[in-house]
């Protein structure tokens, strides 16, 4: 009875394996396994793919500057113009008293009033968007040029009732000015993040003020709040919220700033 280890070696197929016609079953699996790896392992990536996303990324970051700067010096010459106005109301109606020595420029005010008041409606001009953003509460509400200034002319109003209401202690003009600063908020705002960075100026802007009036640098007449008017509070909310709103809107379509991955 013949073997089964002769009858392998006697079939053909294995004869022609043995003779080098065709490679084994087992070989030819391994060499496609090890072509497949191969030919899945990653690559360097081509160069054009390396290259392109660093020149999108500048021209992103150089536009978002490039906006931030327009921005800031819309908002600054804004601010200046409100100062130069409103400081001049002010002083005519002998609210705000300079020494004699500063009174030197063309609106009879100090010099160093209305840079100051520019930068400021810069920072908070840019601060508002800014913390919308981080907040993740767009501002919608009445988001057009119309409304803003609507709010602008409100706020005129207000700082001219400052001056001009005649009432019979200060504590009754402070509390009209209050509700008329709320209703400026309520009327064109309404959001929690204007609120709230509202009341930060208006505490931060009276403490600065105090320290100047302190220092000699102006007096207010008739003060009654320390060294100042009690109602100058309300007029840096409303300030705050009117310069916020310009901003907003000047950050109406401005790209978000771009992020390094």
């Amino acid at each position: 009875m013949p073997r089964l280890h002769d009858r392998f070696w006697s079939c053909p197929c294995a004869q022609r394996e043995s003779r080098g016609g065709r490679p084994r079953a087992g070989g030819g699996l391994a060499a496609k396994g090890a072509a497949m790896v191969g030919s899945s392992a990653p690559g360097p990536a081509p160069p054009a793919a390396r290259d392109s996303r660093p020149a999108h990324g500048d021209r992103g970051a150089g536009a978002w500057h490039h906006d931030l700067v327009q921005r800031s010096l819309v908002l600054f010459l804004v601010g200046v113009g409100l100062a130069l106005v409103l400081n001049l109301l002010q002083i005519q109606r002998n609210v705000t008293l300079f020494p004699d020595e500063v009174m030197a420029t063309v609106f009879s005010s100090a010099w160093w009033v209305p840079p100051c008041c520019g930068t400021a409606a810069a920072v908070v001009g840019l601060l508002y968007p800014c913390i919308d953003s981080r907040l993740g509460e767009p501002h919608k509400f009445k988001r057009e040029w119309a409304s803003v200034m609507r709010c602008i002319a409100v706020f005129v109003g207000i700082n001219h009732a400052s001056a001009k209401l005649d009432f019979a202690n200060n504590v009754q003009l402070s509390l009209t000015l209050a509700a008329l600063s709320l209703g400026l908020w309520w009327t064109f705002d309404r959001s929690r993040s204007g609120l709230g960075l509202g009341i930060t100026i208006a505490f931060l802007a009276t403490l600065i003020t105090q320290f100047l009036v302190y220092n000699g640098v102006y007096q207010y007449t008739s003060p009654d709040f320390l060294y100042i008017r009690s109602w100058l509070p309300c007029i840096f909310f409303s300030g705050g919220v009117t310069v916020g709103n310009i901003g907003r809107q000047l950050a109406m379509g401005v790209p978000e700033k771009p992020h390094s991955d």
